[in-house]
């Protein structure tokens, strides 16, 4: 007797029913020119930010009051703060934590709402209309208002950052994904699956989700983007990254006094922070243009 199991009958039907492209999305992300203009941008800040600190000339927190506000001094490549402090070595140290801040507060607000929008898309009816109704009353609060409530009331900690400006994106994820799995449930290969009783979460997990990655990998890039300038923006406002920790947003409020003396303490995080959302913009605009267009390419 072989061990050998055939496919299943309903598995079979859906791989068919299942759409084909001819050029794969990533072939088409790859050959534009925003595409590798973008990755290369991402990619030169996410070096300095995660090496960064294992470079740094100097402590972070150590003062020379010698050279207080110097924009040259014999052992820094551009000068001290108002405090004595090396600015090479605080922007060195100061991306890290940002950028890893980030990364968790997008990543929060992709599963809320992949989860809330294929829920709301897939079942319909009272639970579609109750979540979108929510939505619409958080979607009517301004981010960053809500943030600086959250950090204003509970504190400036990390887990406050990531998990407030997580839970404000959710709703405009959900809303994206909602509409991407709407299109995607009347497709032929998901009606498949509902006749041979699939479980809803397979269906979900396996053939919703799958098919509605373009929408989403191009929100969650301008998520990024929005997180990246929601957390450096707290920082500057003295409410997100505390000193003395170095950070770029940090940064930026500690030197702009002194601006036309020492210029680098805020040219440096300021340059940093544009190239990195300018970076994840081009990612997600290449996305979007390689999810929606089968013959982009050379852009």
């Amino acid at each position: 007797m072989s061990d050998h199991q055939e496919p299943s009958s309903s598995s079979v039907l859906v791989e068919d029913a299942r759409p084909r492209r001819r050029y794969g999305t990533l072939a088409r992300f790859w050959s534009q020119r925003q595409a590798k203009v973008g990755v290369v941008l991402t990619v030169i800040v996410l070096l300095f930010a995660i090496f960064g600190p294992l470079l740094v000339p100097w402590a972070t927190g150590f003062t020379a009051t010698e050279f207080v506000g110097r924009p040259f001094q014999p052992d820094g490549l551009f000068g001290t703060d108002n405090l004595g402090r090396d600015i090479w070595s605080r922007f060195l140290a100061g991306g890290l934590r940002l950028i890893v801040y980030a990364v968790l507060a997008t990543a929060l607000g992709l599963v809320l709402g992949l989860g809330l929008g294929m829920l709301a898309a897939y079942l319909g009816g009272r639970l579609d209309s109750l979540i979108m109704r929510g939505n619409d009353v958080l979607l009517a609060i301004p981010q960053l208002v809500v943030a600086l409530l959250a950090v204003t009331v509970l504190g400036p900690k990390g887990w406050v950052l990531v998990t407030v400006i997580g839970i404000t994106h959710a709703p405009r994820i959900a809303r994206v994904v909602r509409s991407a799995t709407l299109d995607v449930i009347n497709e032929d290969y998901i009606r498949v699956a509902q006749m041979y009783a699939m479980p809803r979460r397979r269906i979900l997990m396996r053939e919703v989700m799958p098919n509605i990655t373009g929408p989403v990998a191009v929100e969650a890039g301008l998520r990024l983007t929005y997180s990246i300038g929601a957390i450096a923006s707290l920082s500057f406002l003295g409410l997100g990254i505390q000193p003395p920790a170095a950070d770029w947003g940090l940064m930026i409020n500690e030197n702009r006094i002194a601006l036309s003396l020492q210029p680098a303490g805020v040219l440096l995080p300021v340059t940093a922070i544009a190239v990195l959302t300018i970076g994840t913009n081009l990612i997600a605009d290449a996305i979007a243009q390689a999810s929606a267009n089968p013959n982009v390419g050379g852009r």
